[in-house]
């Protein structure tokens, strides 16, 4: 046996093995959300958001993120100089579990929380914005119609909704605070959109909880795919829902400090700007 071989082969061999661990450590640094360095002693914090959610978070015509969402995480960033923000446009379940896996550092898309994303991300305390929701009912029973109240007198039957939706929340908590005169809250898988208002025109059900910015995108617009409906539907606006970033579950810390930022954003009056700036009223009036 040739030991001087033996040895050199022993030593490139613990050196690769050190190198894979090396190699390995680093990416599961990266994949705890964050944060590499940026070269310049700053960390990067790589915020992801849906590229076509208009006014909350899309890609401007000059191929730049942009949008409310977006822009309060710019205010946000200038609050927190230690850290290089970069903003990812992307699609909906890449954001999801580009978050959860740690490939992005935050995600933001007008998400309300839920116990079941409770378990998959970190939630600050303080939301970002906020997201109307409200009634698609018939224009004939509009002035019957006022408020989801009013709607438990007429009738209360509601599109069904699947239990892990959000909005399924939302009746679920109306009908424990009105136990006498509760929504007809049913269950159900997912289904066409176009459906859910086929089925109210028709007389099915009386009313579709809807998010206002997807009546406005899927009715209202002359452009909407489903502009047809428009005179035969129309819109009751609720209230607002909370909508927050999420955070991949190894940034609390980072969590905390963009919930000073936006205490401060909202002290300074500099939330409710932008607000008005892409939604021409301020929604976080809703939540009151």
């Amino acid at each position: 046996m040739n030991l001087k071989k033996t040895g050199k082969a022993i030593v490139t061999a613990l050196l690769i093995g050190a190198l894979a661990v090396s190699v390995t450590g680093c990416g599961k640094d990266k994949a705890k959300g964050a944060s590499g360095d940026a070269g310049n002693g700053k960390k990067v914090v790589t915020v992801a958001h849906t590229n076509y959610y208009v006014p909350y978070d899309y890609v401007n015509e000059k191929g730049e993120s942009d949008g409310f969402e977006v822009a309060v995480m710019k205010e946000v960033a200038k609050k927190l100089p230690q850290y290089e923000f970069k903003y990812v446009p992307t699609s909906d379940d890449d954001l999801l579990i580009g978050v959860e896996s740690g490939k992005y550092t935050v995600g933001t898309k007008g998400i309300w929380i839920t116990d079941a994303r409770k378990k998959k991300y970190v939630f600050p305390k303080n939301n970002i914005g906020a997201s109307v929701i409200g009634l698609v009912v018939r224009k004939e029973n509009a002035d019957q119609i006022k408020d989801l109240d009013s709607f438990a007198q007429f009738s209360g039957k509601l599109v069904p909704i699947a239990p892990q939706d959000a909005r399924y929340n939302v009746i679920d908590g109306y009908n424990k605070e009105h136990p006498d005169k509760p929504i007809k809250l049913t269950s159900a898988e997912s289904f066409q959109i176009a459906d859910a208002y086929s089925w109210v025109m028709e007389g099915r059900y009386d009313a579709y909880l809807e998010v206002e910015l997807s009546y406005k995108n899927n009715i209202a617009k002359e452009d909407a795919p489903y502009h047809q409906f428009a005179d035969k539907l129309t819109y009751i606006r609720y209230k607002g829902i909370p909508t927050y970033p999420i955070f991949n579950k190894d940034q609390q810390q980072l969590a905390d400090e963009y919930d000073k930022a936006i205490e401060e954003l909202r002290a300074e009056g500099k939330i409710d700007e932008l607000e008005q700036k892409y939604f021409g009223e301020s929604l976080s009036n809703y939540l009151k």
